[in-house]
């Protein structure tokens, strides 16, 4: 199956595959519940949850840990690791193909991507910020690497593959009802809770009409 760019397009070949291996050979647990713990802070206890890029689950596999009666959903472009995450997850749980071109027919209360943006052409972000946006009924949780104007890097010796920016800030100029509730860093040199040099940030849809409720 061709897609339409180039990122795509690797990251459902081999290029995938080879990442699918890799991350079969590291041990997420301890560093996952202590990173999605402090994420999920301002959060009550979510009632579901899709994930853009799923890959095998790992994310969401941590997830299940924090809180067990969540009931999670993932999208993944590369079919090797989707038949993976079908097994874990059920088939009608995972949509194999591109985050571009994913149509939400229903909402769940956290739309997640999690070292994804970064790998998406800068000409699709605007189509996944709208799937992100419409996927989600309550908070959107963005943990990227973070960079205040945009930038294109170098990734396993292939150029414009890996591209910085403030992803969240671009979301919260683009959707007046979203609001920055937390957000925060974790630093590649954690020895304890390895997470690399990730920006997280929770937005929350329809801030205004939570705060009247509250109030």
């Amino acid at each position: 199956m061709s897609f339409k760019t180039k990122q795509e397009n690797l990251w459902a070949g081999e290029f995938g595959n080879e990442y699918t291996e890799r991350s079969k050979n590291t041990d997420q647990l301890t560093s996952g519940l202590n990173f999605f713990s402090r994420t999920f802070e301002k959060v009550s206890e979510p009632e579901s949850l899709i994930e853009f890029g799923t890959n095998i689950g790992v994310n969401l596999k941590v997830l299940k840990q924090l809180f067990p009666s969540l009931k999670v959903f993932g999208i993944e472009i590369n079919k090797k690791a989707a038949e993976e995450l079908s097994e874990v997850l059920g088939e009608e749980n995972v949509f194999q193909g591109s985050i571009v071109d994913f149509e939400p027919t229903q909402q769940y209360e956290v739309a997640l991507v999690k070292g994804v943006l970064i790998h998406v052409n800068p000409d699709m972000l605007g189509k996944v910020y709208e799937k992100l946006y419409t996927a989600s009924s309550k908070y959107i949780l963005i943990c990227e690497y973070y960079n205040p104007s945009p930038v294109s890097i170098n990734y396993r010796g292939y150029n414009d593959l890996l591209f910085k920016r403030d992803f969240a800030g671009e979301m919260l100029e683009k959707y007046n009802d979203l609001q920055l509730m937390d957000y925060g860093f974790c630093y590649k040199r954690d020895k304890t809770y390895f997470q690399d040099d990730v920006t997280w940030f929770l937005l929350r849809k329809n801030f205004l009409m939570y705060l009247l409720f509250c109030f």
